[in-house]
């Protein structure tokens, strides 16, 4: 499944009561590590189907950036009903992030 694009307006529905664990990618358009890390992050979203993936636009959702205290992006948060339980900063081998979601 190809990653979805969260939002404040929709961020309690696909995130918090989601049924499937979350992956969230913080970035924006004009970071260069957040576009070498999205292909790793689509690529997930693919072979994962026991996972959602989503992406957050730091510049359009400032606000979820800020609730979560996201200061540098990339940054990778992983919700587990509804509570974060792991996160990591900046770009991230495909490896890692697999073992940071338990796939």
């Amino acid at each position: 499944m190809a990653a979805i694009t969260i939002t404040e307006s929709n961020f309690e529905e696909e995130v918090l009561k989601s049924d499937k664990p979350v992956l969230l990618d913080f970035w924006a358009s004009w970071c260069g590590p957040c576009r070498m890390l999205s292909p790793v992050v689509e690529e997930i979203a693919e072979s994962n189907t026991s996972i959602k993936v989503g992406k957050v636009n730091v510049d359009e959702e400032g606000g979820l950036a800020q609730q979560f205290k996201v200061m540098s992006i990339p940054t990778l948060l992983f919700f587990k009903d509804g509570q974060l339980v792991n996160q990591s900063v900046g770009v991230q081998p495909k490896a890692a992030i697999e073992k940071m979601i338990g796939a």
